[in-house]
């Protein structure tokens, strides 16, 4: 392509191995000539970070737990010290416990449920609200959802639940940024095999299904939603805002 993000400073959040998608989307950010924040957990996860970035331009690597007040409080001044304008945001952040995905969604427990909303929706308000202040010449934050949100997927069960209030999260906060020229928009990834697919009884099945009835007729590559990723952070999605792109192969139109 042709450096669609040079000059751009882009946050990434949850980069956790070389098979995720932040990975992908970090780097094709990379390719196309921005300038990376990521964040990480823990110093084991720093380390790794480290050495997956190494031919990357990354201005800062930055300690960011969603379920930490204080860390998310501290989110806006450690990108303050960059001394530039941020101009996309990438949140890439999910997380429910195994059993609540294993069990029917009726025997969800109350700690589950809410714990599935805190890190997979509410951490993208908060990551909104501590970034959009630095967000001065506009710009664009980017989320990852998947169809369990508005389809029944077996052993998606609670987090299908949060990714529908992701995406419900996305369009409110698109009404509320838009003034400031902030877009805001989710993409709805196929199933790819990360650690977070895996994480799904019967998975494997989900995968098998998709060449065999995709329009496309192959699953989703990770770097198709990296490209699709650069394209909501250029300038060439300036007039979408609060909206859900699949990159699927278009499974999500089927009826089986």
């Amino acid at each position: 392509m042709s450096k669609l993000l040079e000059g751009k400073l882009a946050l990434v959040l949850g980069i956790a191995n070389k098979w995720s998608l932040a990975y992908a989307i970090a780097q094709a950010f990379a390719r196309e000539g921005a300038t990376l924040a990521l964040s990480y957990l823990g110093d084991r996860q720093k380390e790794s970070i480290q050495e997956l970035s190494e031919a990357w331009d990354v201005a800062a690597l930055l300690p960011c737990d969603v379920t930490k007040d204080e860390e998310l409080a501290a989110l806006p001044e450690s990108l303050g010290k960059l001394g530039r304008p941020v101009d996309a945001v990438v949140h890439s952040l999910a997380f429910a416990n195994r059993e609540d995905l294993s069990r029917p969604f009726v025997e969800t427990t109350r700690e589950g449920f809410l714990l599935a909303q805190n890190v997979s929706a509410y951490s993208l308000v908060a990551v909104a609200g501590a970034t959009a202040p630095l967000m001065t010449q506009g710009g664009s934050i980017t989320t990852l959802t998947y169809l369990g949100s508005t389809r029944v997927i077996p052993n998606y069960n609670v987090m299908g639940v949060a990714k529908a209030s992701l995406e419900a999260s996305v369009r409110y906060l698109a009404n509320d940024l838009g003034p400031q020229k902030i877009r805001v928009n989710a993409i709805s990834a196929g199933a790819v095999k990360t650690a977070s697919m895996r994480g799904i009884k019967g998975s494997s099945a989900l995968l098998d299904a998709t060449p065999q009835h995709a329009p496309l007729r192959h699953n989703t590559e990770p770097a198709e939603v990296g490209d699709a990723a650069v394209f909501l952070a250029s300038n060439l999605s300036r007039g979408v805002t609060g909206n859900v792109l699949f990159v699927d192969s278009g499974i999500h139109v089927m009826g089986l």
